[in-house]
């Protein structure tokens, strides 16, 4: 059973989480992020393990995008889960890909749950609205 307190935690830390992402905050990463942590999404051509990976992401994200607001709209938590729902929005100004830049800007929806373990993020499974986001800046 977990009790408020800790669900509490869960959703604060599911919530900074993508603060440190989007700031490449590698201390809080270290700190929140379990070293055996895994991302499960198949979208990506390599696998994102640990702080490290995390922070590997987003040298990939924050050089294919800018003006980036992680607009968190709801959080649901319950035992050692989270849910968050948030739009992405920000410019495609770097290479995304094969794709250079488009300059256009975007606004996807976004589903990350998260498995929580020992005061730290185990595990992440994104939900990212990725036709929309190839739509908006041009690829599709």
């Amino acid at each position: 059973m977990t009790d408020t307190a800790t669900i509490a935690a869960n959703k604060q830390r599911a919530r900074d989480y993508f603060k440190a992402f989007a700031t490449q905050d590698r201390a809080w990463l270290e700190a929140n992020v379990a070293p055996t942590y895994v991302r499960r999404d198949t979208t990506l051509p390599f696998e994102v393990v640990g702080p490290e990976g995390v922070l590997k992401l987003g040298d990939v994200l924050l050089g294919a995008f800018s003006e980036i607001e992680l607009d968190i709209q709801d959080v649901i938590a319950e035992g050692d889960k989270v849910l968050v729902h948030l739009h992405f929005r920000g410019v495609h100004s770097g290479p995304f890909g094969d794709y250079p830049a488009s300059g256009r800007r975007f606004d996807v929806m976004v589903l990350d749950f998260f498995r929580m373990e020992n005061g730290q993020i185990a595990e992440q499974w994104p939900a990212i609205d990725n036709l929309g986001l190839q739509q908006q800046i041009g690829l599709l």
